[in-house]
C-alpha cells in the first residue's frame, strides 16, 4: 500500500426510490456483482457494503433498500436500514431513474437527504433510455431547485460518466487509514451471498407478490478446496405459494436451484451442491420474531 499519509478512506450511501439502479451502480464500481439485481422493485431488503480497495484509498459503498412506504414489518426494517445508511457517511449519493423521475417518491427521498450537511452528489441514472436531451435539462433544473448543486448523468449499466462521479467521490474522501483489509470486497459472508443469490433467482423466475413473501436462510455452506455443498430454506406464507415454487413436477424450483448453483459457482470459483427446501412460515413478513431470526434487525 503506498504512503498511509494520503491515504483516503470514507463510506458511501447509495440512497433513492425503488429500481432506479442502485445495486447496478455499486456494482459497476466494484467491477463485479456483489448486490443482486432484478427488474422488480425492492429486490434489496437489507443495507449491503461493498469495499473498493486501491493502494491509495479505500471506499465502503453502502448499497440501500429503495426508499418506500411501509406496508408491513419487513418493509419498515428496509426503511430503517436507509435511516442507518443516513449516519456516520463522507458522500451520500441520490439517486434518480430518468425514465420516472420526478416522482413523490424522489421529492420525500431529496427532502430528507438534504437536510443532512453530509456532502450530497444528485446522480441521474439510465441516460441511454432518456427521450431527448430536454428530458435531462429538465431533470437537472429540477434537482436544482430543490437545492442540489452537484449533479451527474450517468448509465450504470453502460458505463456511461461513472468516471466523472468516481472522481468526484474520490475528491470527497478524507485522509483516514482503511476501515477493513484490503482484500475484502464486503463484511458479509459467503452465506449470506449464497441466500441472497437464492433470492434473486426466485425474482427473476416467479412474478406478482410472490417474490415478496419469500425469505431465504442458509443452514450450512461447507467449502472444500476444489467443491462447496450449500443447505438452504425457501419460507413461504402460505400453501398455494408452496405450490406455485414447486412447480409442476418441481420444475420451478428444479430451475431455480440450477441457476443459483451456477451463480454461487461463479461466485466462489468452486463446484457446487445446492440444496433447496420449501417450507411454510405463515406471516413472516410481520413477525418480529421471525423477522430477527431471518437476520433482519
Amino acid at each position: 500500500m503506498s504512503d498511509q499519509m494520503n491515504f483516503k478512506a470514507g463510506f458511501v450511501s447509495i440512497i433513492g426510490k425503488p429500481n432506479v439502479g442502485k445495486s447496478s451502480l455499486m456494482n459497476a464500481f466494484l467491477g463485479e456483482k456483489l448486490s443482486i439485481t432484478t427488474p422488480k422493485p425492492q429486490t434489496t431488503r437489507q443495507n449491503l457494503l461493498g469495499i473498493l480497495s486501491r493502494d491509495d484509498y479505500q471506499i465502503v459503498f453502502i448499497d440501500t433498500p429503495g426508499f418506500l412506504k411501509p406496508r408491513y414489518l419487513l418493509q419498515k426494517k428496509m426503511q430503517s436500514s436507509i435511516s442507518e445508511a443516513l449516519k456516520g457517511v463522507e458522500v451520500l449519493l441520490f439517486i434518480c431513474d430518468i425514465e420516472t423521475f420526478p416522482t413523490d417518491y424522489d421529492t420525500q427521498v431529496s427532502s430528507i437527504i438534504l437536510k443532512s450537511k453530509i456532502p450530497k452528489l444528485a446522480v441521474i441514472n439510465k441516460i441511454d433510455l432518456a427521450k431527448n436531451d430536454k428530458a435531462l435539462e429538465e431533470a437537472k433544473a429540477t434537482l436544482t431547485d430543490w437545492g442540489f448543486e452537484d449533479i451527474f448523468f450517468i448509465s450504470a449499466t453502460k458505463d456511461i460518466g461513472l468516471k466523472v462521479l468516481f472522481e468526484k467521490i474520490l475528491l470527497l474522501l478524507p485522509i483516514h487509514p482503511p476501515y477493513y483489509p484490503i482484500d475484502n470486497i464486503s463484511d458479509r459472508n459467503m452465506r449470506f451471498f449464497a441466500q441472497e443469490i437464492i433470492r434473486e433467482k426466485i425474482f427473476l423466475h416467479l412474478h406478482q407478490e410472490i417474490p415478496y413473501s419469500i425469505a431465504v436462510t442458509v443452514d450450512m455452506f461447507e467449502e472444500e478446496d476444489d467443491r462447496a455443498e450449500v443447505w438452504a430454506n425457501v419460507f413461504v406464507e402460505t400453501h398455494s405459494q408452496k405450490k406455485i415454487i414447486i412447480g409442476k413436477n418441481g420444475a420451478m424450483i428444479k430451475e431455480i436451484r440450477l441457476a443459483a448453483q451456477r451463480d454461487i459457482r461463479y461466485l466462489i470459483r468452486k463446484k457446487v451442491r445446492l440444496h433447496l427446501w420449501i417450507k411454510i412460515r405463515k406471516n413472516w413478513r410481520k413477525n418480529e420474531r421471525v423477522l430477527k431470526e431471518f437476520g433482519y434487525k
